[in-house]
Protein backbone atom coordinates (compact mmCIF):
# COMPACT_ATOMS: atom_id res chain seq x y z
CA UNK A 1 0.00 0.00 0.00
CA UNK A 2 2.90 2.24 1.29
CA UNK A 3 4.49 1.70 -2.17
CA UNK A 4 1.72 2.10 -3.75
CA UNK A 5 1.34 5.75 -2.76
CA UNK A 6 5.00 6.35 -3.24
CA UNK A 7 4.58 5.26 -7.24
CA UNK A 8 1.60 7.25 -7.44
CA UNK A 9 3.49 10.00 -6.04
CA UNK A 10 6.14 10.02 -8.47
CA UNK A 11 4.11 9.98 -10.88
CA UNK A 12 2.00 12.99 -9.95
CA UNK A 13 5.49 15.08 -9.40
CA UNK A 14 6.85 13.98 -12.52
CA UNK A 15 3.91 14.81 -14.29
CA UNK A 16 3.69 18.39 -13.09
CA UNK A 17 7.23 18.73 -13.79
CA UNK A 18 6.44 17.95 -17.94
CA UNK A 19 4.18 20.44 -18.00
CA UNK A 20 5.94 23.02 -16.52
CA UNK A 21 8.63 22.62 -18.39
CA UNK A 22 6.91 22.20 -21.65
CA UNK A 23 4.81 25.47 -20.79
CA UNK A 24 8.23 27.04 -20.20
CA UNK A 25 8.98 26.58 -23.91
CA UNK A 26 8.14 29.12 -26.23
CA UNK A 27 5.49 27.68 -28.57
CA UNK A 28 6.80 29.65 -31.68
CA UNK A 29 10.43 30.34 -32.71
CA UNK A 30 12.18 33.21 -31.82
CA UNK A 31 11.85 35.08 -34.96
CA UNK A 32 15.30 37.13 -35.63
CA UNK A 33 15.73 40.10 -38.26
CA UNK A 34 18.97 40.73 -39.93
CA UNK A 35 19.47 44.03 -40.89
CA UNK A 36 22.49 45.06 -43.46
CA UNK A 37 24.28 45.59 -46.07
CA UNK A 38 26.18 43.44 -48.55
CA UNK A 39 28.03 41.76 -45.80
CA UNK A 40 24.57 40.61 -44.23
CA UNK A 41 23.03 39.83 -47.52
CA UNK A 42 26.13 37.42 -48.79
CA UNK A 43 24.61 35.65 -51.54
CA UNK A 44 20.83 36.17 -50.47
CA UNK A 45 18.70 33.60 -48.77
CA UNK A 46 20.11 30.54 -50.71
CA UNK A 47 23.67 31.43 -49.42
CA UNK A 48 24.13 28.80 -46.47
CA UNK A 49 27.61 30.57 -45.86
CA UNK A 50 25.72 33.92 -45.48
CA UNK A 51 26.01 34.85 -41.64
CA UNK A 52 21.99 34.90 -40.35
CA UNK A 53 22.10 31.31 -41.86
CA UNK A 54 25.34 30.75 -39.84
CA UNK A 55 23.81 32.89 -36.95
CA UNK A 56 20.61 30.85 -37.34
CA UNK A 57 22.59 27.34 -37.10
CA UNK A 58 24.09 28.58 -33.99
CA UNK A 59 20.85 29.22 -32.23
CA UNK A 60 19.47 26.02 -33.31
CA UNK A 61 15.85 25.38 -33.75
CA UNK A 62 13.84 27.82 -31.06
CA UNK A 63 14.81 30.42 -33.71
CA UNK A 64 14.28 31.12 -37.11
CA UNK A 65 16.44 33.88 -38.92
CA UNK A 66 15.56 35.83 -41.62
CA UNK A 67 18.13 37.98 -44.20
CA UNK A 68 16.89 41.57 -44.66
CA UNK A 69 20.50 42.48 -46.17
CA UNK A 70 20.86 44.52 -49.03
CA UNK A 71 23.72 44.71 -51.20
CA UNK A 72 25.29 48.97 -51.06
CA UNK A 73 23.16 49.83 -47.77
CA UNK A 74 23.64 52.73 -46.28
CA UNK A 75 21.90 53.96 -43.01
CA UNK A 76 22.20 57.34 -43.70
CA UNK A 77 18.85 59.07 -45.04
CA UNK A 78 21.06 60.98 -47.48
CA UNK A 79 23.60 58.13 -48.39
CA UNK A 80 23.64 56.82 -52.20
CA UNK A 81 21.59 54.01 -51.29
CA UNK A 82 19.32 54.54 -48.37
CA UNK A 83 18.07 51.34 -46.34
CA UNK A 84 15.11 53.66 -44.98
CA UNK A 85 13.99 53.41 -49.21
CA UNK A 86 14.58 50.34 -49.71
CA UNK A 87 11.89 46.83 -49.81
CA UNK A 88 13.29 45.06 -47.72
CA UNK A 89 13.08 47.73 -44.96
CA UNK A 90 9.37 47.24 -45.56
CA UNK A 91 9.56 43.94 -45.35
CA UNK A 92 11.98 43.65 -41.97
CA UNK A 93 9.17 45.48 -40.30
CA UNK A 94 5.72 43.11 -41.45
CA UNK A 95 8.05 39.99 -40.15
CA UNK A 96 7.50 41.67 -36.64
CA UNK A 97 10.49 40.52 -35.28
CA UNK A 98 10.86 39.54 -31.35
CA UNK A 99 15.09 40.27 -31.88
CA UNK A 100 16.62 42.40 -34.89
CA UNK A 101 20.37 43.24 -35.85
CA UNK A 102 21.04 46.06 -37.43
CA UNK A 103 24.75 46.06 -38.73
CA UNK A 104 25.09 49.22 -41.10
CA UNK A 105 27.81 52.15 -41.14
CA UNK A 106 30.42 50.15 -43.74
CA UNK A 107 28.87 52.13 -46.81
CA UNK A 108 27.79 54.99 -44.87
CA UNK A 109 32.19 55.37 -44.48
CA UNK A 110 32.13 56.28 -48.48
CA UNK A 111 33.65 59.97 -48.85
CA UNK A 112 30.59 61.15 -50.85
CA UNK A 113 28.06 59.44 -48.14
CA UNK A 114 30.40 60.61 -44.79
CA UNK A 115 29.53 64.14 -46.06
CA UNK A 116 26.13 64.33 -43.88
CA UNK A 117 27.92 62.34 -40.82
CA UNK A 118 26.51 65.03 -38.98
CA UNK A 119 22.84 63.39 -39.12
CA UNK A 120 24.47 59.35 -38.53
CA UNK A 121 23.63 59.47 -34.63
CA UNK A 122 19.96 60.89 -34.95
CA UNK A 123 19.25 58.82 -38.11
CA UNK A 124 20.61 55.69 -36.52
CA UNK A 125 18.69 56.33 -32.79
CA UNK A 126 15.46 56.48 -35.44
CA UNK A 127 15.90 53.81 -37.23
CA UNK A 128 16.26 51.56 -33.77
CA UNK A 129 13.52 53.07 -32.37
CA UNK A 130 10.83 52.74 -35.41
CA UNK A 131 12.01 48.86 -34.70
CA UNK A 132 11.53 49.05 -31.15
CA UNK A 133 7.76 50.42 -31.60
CA UNK A 134 6.75 47.70 -33.94
CA UNK A 135 3.72 45.43 -32.39
CA UNK A 136 6.35 42.04 -31.64
CA UNK A 137 8.44 45.10 -29.54
CA UNK A 138 11.58 43.25 -30.57
CA UNK A 139 14.87 43.54 -28.81
CA UNK A 140 17.35 45.45 -30.92
CA UNK A 141 20.88 45.14 -31.04
CA UNK A 142 23.11 46.81 -33.07
CA UNK A 143 26.53 45.72 -34.50
CA UNK A 144 30.40 47.67 -35.43
CA UNK A 145 30.90 47.00 -38.79
CA UNK A 146 33.56 45.24 -39.56
CA UNK A 147 37.05 45.85 -40.43
CA UNK A 148 37.74 47.10 -43.66
CA UNK A 149 41.23 46.01 -45.10
CA UNK A 150 41.14 48.20 -48.39
CA UNK A 151 39.32 50.94 -49.71
CA UNK A 152 37.69 49.58 -52.82
CA UNK A 153 34.69 50.78 -53.42
CA UNK A 154 35.84 54.17 -51.58
CA UNK A 155 35.21 52.53 -47.88
CA UNK A 156 37.20 54.16 -45.24
CA UNK A 157 38.52 51.88 -43.08
CA UNK A 158 40.01 55.19 -41.13
CA UNK A 159 36.34 56.71 -40.81
CA UNK A 160 34.73 53.23 -39.53
CA UNK A 161 37.95 52.57 -36.66
CA UNK A 162 38.08 55.97 -35.39
CA UNK A 163 34.29 57.90 -36.45
CA UNK A 164 31.56 55.38 -37.08
CA UNK A 165 32.59 53.00 -33.96
CA UNK A 166 32.44 55.74 -31.55
CA UNK A 167 29.41 57.19 -32.80
CA UNK A 168 27.98 53.78 -32.42
CA UNK A 169 28.99 53.52 -28.44
CA UNK A 170 27.16 56.50 -28.56
CA UNK A 171 23.83 55.80 -30.00
CA UNK A 172 23.57 53.08 -28.09
CA UNK A 173 23.63 55.27 -25.16
CA UNK A 174 21.16 57.18 -26.62
CA UNK A 175 18.57 54.29 -27.45
CA UNK A 176 19.26 51.87 -24.66
CA UNK A 177 20.52 49.10 -26.86
CA UNK A 178 23.45 46.51 -26.57
CA UNK A 179 26.40 46.87 -29.03
CA UNK A 180 27.85 43.29 -30.69
CA UNK A 181 31.72 44.11 -31.11
CA UNK A 182 32.07 42.32 -34.52
CA UNK A 183 35.26 44.69 -34.98
CA UNK A 184 37.32 43.29 -32.42
CA UNK A 185 36.08 39.56 -33.79
CA UNK A 186 37.33 40.10 -37.37
CA UNK A 187 40.67 42.21 -36.30
CA UNK A 188 43.39 40.53 -37.28
CA UNK A 189 41.72 38.15 -39.92
CA UNK A 190 42.46 40.14 -42.99
CA UNK A 191 42.96 36.34 -44.63
CA UNK A 192 38.95 35.85 -44.43
CA UNK A 193 38.64 39.19 -46.69
CA UNK A 194 39.03 38.06 -50.27
CA UNK A 195 38.35 41.28 -51.66
CA UNK A 196 39.30 43.50 -48.00
CA UNK A 197 35.60 44.36 -47.42
CA UNK A 198 33.17 40.99 -47.76
CA UNK A 199 34.23 38.07 -45.63
CA UNK A 200 34.26 34.46 -46.96
CA UNK A 201 32.74 31.50 -45.38
CA UNK A 202 34.68 31.19 -42.44
CA UNK A 203 34.23 34.90 -41.62
CA UNK A 204 30.83 34.58 -41.57
CA UNK A 205 30.33 31.86 -39.83
CA UNK A 206 32.74 33.78 -37.44
CA UNK A 207 29.86 36.41 -37.67
CA UNK A 208 27.07 34.35 -37.08
CA UNK A 209 29.05 32.62 -33.88
CA UNK A 210 29.48 36.37 -32.51
CA UNK A 211 26.42 37.32 -33.02
CA UNK A 212 24.56 34.29 -31.43
CA UNK A 213 26.88 34.31 -28.40
CA UNK A 214 25.93 37.82 -27.52
CA UNK A 215 22.53 36.97 -27.96
CA UNK A 216 22.52 33.87 -25.89
CA UNK A 217 24.44 35.44 -22.78
CA UNK A 218 22.34 38.53 -22.61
Amino acid sequence: MIKRIFNAWLIAIFTTFTVAASAAEPSTPIKVACVGDSITFGGGASDKSSYPNQLGIALGDKWTVENFGVGGATLLKNGDNPYWNLARYTAAQKYQPNVVIIKLGTNDSKPWNWEFKDDFITDYVELIKNFKNLDSKPTVWIAYPVPAYSSAWGISGEVITYEIIPMIDEIAKQANVNVIDLYSALSGKNELFPDGIHPEANGKRLIGKTIARAIKDN
